[in-house]
Order: C-alpha cells, then structure tokens, then sequence
C-alpha cells in the first residue's frame, strides 16, 4: 500500500510545483524583446544613462518624413496607453501599452497643407491639434476612436475642425477650467499673435471668447488654475506666455477683461521660447532656443521665483552639459525632463531647486551624431504616463518610449 501512494504524492508534489510556477510566469510582464537596457552608457547606438529603450519606430512606418511634436493619452475605461506624434503631414497615433507589441493604429492627416510644425494637447479624451500650416485651424479629434481600429493603420478623420483662426504654432490647454489657447496665431491678427481663448468643455463644439494682444506675439504659455504662494491670485486662472523676449504674467480668469499682472526679462535674450512651472507654483523654468547659437552658451535655463506674481524675480541659471539647444521642458514631480535636440532628453532633478542647485540625473540622446547648437534631434517629451513610460517625439528617427531602470 506504501509502495503504491508514493508515486501519486511524487506527481501530486510535481503538480504543485509546476502550477506555482506557471503562476509565478503570468504575474510577470511579457518578453520585451523591443528592450534595449542602458549598459554602460550605450543602449545600442544611444548614448544613455539611467533610463532603457523601450521601443522606436522610425518615421518611415507612418509615411514621414519629419517629426515634431507629440504628447499621450491614458484610456480611462481599460489604462491603456497611446503615444500621440506630429508629422509634417498629419497626426498620428500609436498603442504602446506593450511596448513589445505596439500597433501604429492610424494617422489624421494635416487639414490643408504639410508644415513642420504642429502641436497637440488632449483634454476630455479628445486631441486638439494645430499646425503653422495655412489655415489649418484646430482638428478636434475624439480620441475613442483608437479603442477598435479594424484594420490599423487608419486613415481617421477629425471629428471637428475649427477654422475661426488660421494658422498656430502652439495650443496649451488648461484641463481644470475647459480652455484652450492656440497661440502664435497671425500677428498682424486682432490679437497680434497672442493666445485665442477658445472654450472647450463640450470638446466637440468650440466657442471663441476672445484673445489676449497686449504683449504680442506668443510663443508658447502655461495656463493654470492658480494654487501657488502668492495668496492674492490663488483661484485665479493664470497665463505664464514665453513671448520672445521677455515672459509674462496674465490674470484671464475674466475672458473679456484680462489684466496683465507683471512681466520679466533677463539677459542674453535669445528667444524666449517655453517654461513649465515647478508643482508648488513658485518657480518657474524657462528654455530661450537661440541663446545657444547666439551666445556661444551651452544649453541654459532660466529659473524664475514666481513667489510674488506682480513682482516675479530671476532666481538662477542652470548650465547643462552640451552645447544642444534646448526646446520644450515639463516637469513632473521633483524631475524636470527637457527636451534637448541634438543632446536628447535630459532628467534634471530640482528638489533643490530653492537652494539653487539643480542636477541632471539621467539622459537619452536619440541623435548620437553630435551634440551641436542646431536644429536635429528631439523635439518634445512626454513624461506623464502612471506607468512611467515616456514618450520622446525626435524630428529626424520618429518615436521613442524610454523608460527609467
């Protein structure tokens, strides 16, 4: 009888110990043989530190030649996650939620003419897209569409355009007050470039409630709903506008009455291009895109003390290490991630920021070529996905997901 219950209990043990183990292998991620790990400071042919390869896709795959910007979207019904490109001849859409098995879903295509410019921000899962392109106006974009795509890639079609202004360079979009504000628009315009204020809160059915010209033309802006040190402004809906040489501080809270609160400049003005504030609301950093090619610097950043809106002051001057130019930069936490062209992504930790020290931590440099003051390289990153994936947007290798080890 002893000899004959031995087996089973051997076969009964082995079970176990396989269904454990299988059980141990679908808790794991997937094989992601995309991966390429930064080891010792090269993933591949990029120079990197601190952060992996996830995944590139080249522009040929979505019928480009040139990239630009990008930005992502989260699927609130099932975490799914998609990166969002611009291309000189549309939009276009990719699921990178395994990024081992991404699939380009389709492209929405430029609504007049092809430009190198465009730019995205979504709001109520909607893209809201704009170009430099002649009368392009805004594509509204309902972004439900990517969660069954028959057969990818799509040729999508804008679900509204827009068309009460022309041409943008940029759109920021406020998603706690429903705004959003194509700027950069004509400048011999009414509102001589500056921001459109546009209500969005029915996403497919934009309203115009004027603009804002009082400071010319604008670059790009960050608009919030205030929540910062200076008391008098908290509530308030703030505009911070890049505004080529000089940056300024707008209460437009009132779209018919906004008022200029204060404005700053700074020296060696290249071209006041982009900033982001710090989470607390009280520092402000600011990228000017031709100091480097003007001035010889190497890539510089301008840290504002927005403590006192109607008296903003210049805290300090980060340095980086190369001689790229830095574009557009977002911050997350205590990192700000710059967009730096030929040098790549750059990871600056700012947790120090009110002592004046702030250091980079990390990099990818997707143009290993060189790391020069010209126009090549990564245009725009992404860094708000919950699983850390980031999105990287480069004009001349198309799209890049990193990640940090």
């Amino acid at each position: 009888m002893i000899n004959k219950i031995k087996p089973v209990l051997l076969f009964s043990f082995l079970l176990l110990l396989f269904s454990c183990s299988s059980n141990e292998n679908i808790d794991k991620e997937p094989p992601t043989e995309n991966k390429i790990p930064c080891v010792s400071g090269m993933a591949g042919i990029y120079p990197c530190n601190n952060y992996d390869l996830l995944l590139n896709i080249p522009l040929s795959t979505f019928g480009a030649t040139e990239g630009n910007d990008s930005w992502g979207w989260t699927d609130p019904t099932n975490n799914k996650e998609y990166a969002i490109m611009g291309v000189e001849n549309g939009t276009v859409f990719i699921d990178i939620t395994n990024t081992n098995n991404p699939v380009y879903l389709g492209k929405l295509s430029t609504a007049t003419v092809s430009s190198p410019w465009h730019d995205i921000k979504v709001y109520k899962d909607h893209a809201f897209i704009v170009s430099e392109a002649t009368n392009h106006g805004m594509q509204v974009f309902d972004l439900a569409k990517l969660r069954n795509v028959a057969n990818p890639p799509a040729n999508f079609t804008a679900d509204t355009h827009f068309t009460e202004f022309g041409s943008a360079h940029n759109i920021v979009i406020n998603e706690d007050s429903g705004y959003a504000y194509p700027v950069g628009t004509s400048k011999t315009g009414t509102y001589k470039g500056g921001p459109l204020f546009i209500n969005i809160q029915d996403p497919k059915n934009p309203k115009s409630e004027g603009g804002w010209g009082t400071d010319n033309y604008s670059h790009d802006a960050q608009v919030i709903n205030y929540n910062g040190p200076d008391a008098r402004y908290i509530g308030k809906e703030i505009l911070i506008g890049s505004n080529e040489n000089e940056v300024v501080i707008v209460d437009i809270s009132d779209k018919a009455n906004p008022v200029n609160i204060s404005r700053i400049s700074y020296a060696n003005v290249g071209y006041t291009h982009q900033g982001w504030f710090t989470e607390d609301a009280k520092y402000f950093i600011l990228g000017d895109e031709l100091d480097e090619q003007r001035f010889g610097n190497k890539t510089r950043n301008i840290i504002f003390d927005f403590t006192d809106l109607e008296n903003p002051k210049e805290h300090f001057t980060y340095t980086g290490p190369t001689a790229a130019i830095d574009h557009n930069g977002y911050v997350k936490d205590n990192t700000f991630y710059l967009a730096n062209y030929t040098a790549g992504v750059r990871f600056i930790d700012i947790s120090n920021i009110e002592s004046k020290n702030i250091t980079e931590t990390g990099f990818f440099d997707t143009y290993p070529s060189n790391n020069g003051a010209n126009f090549n390289g990564v245009w725009n990153v992404y860094p708000y996905f919950s699983s850390g994936k980031i999105v990287v947007s480069d004009i001349n290798k198309g799209l890049f997901i990193i990640k940090k080890q």
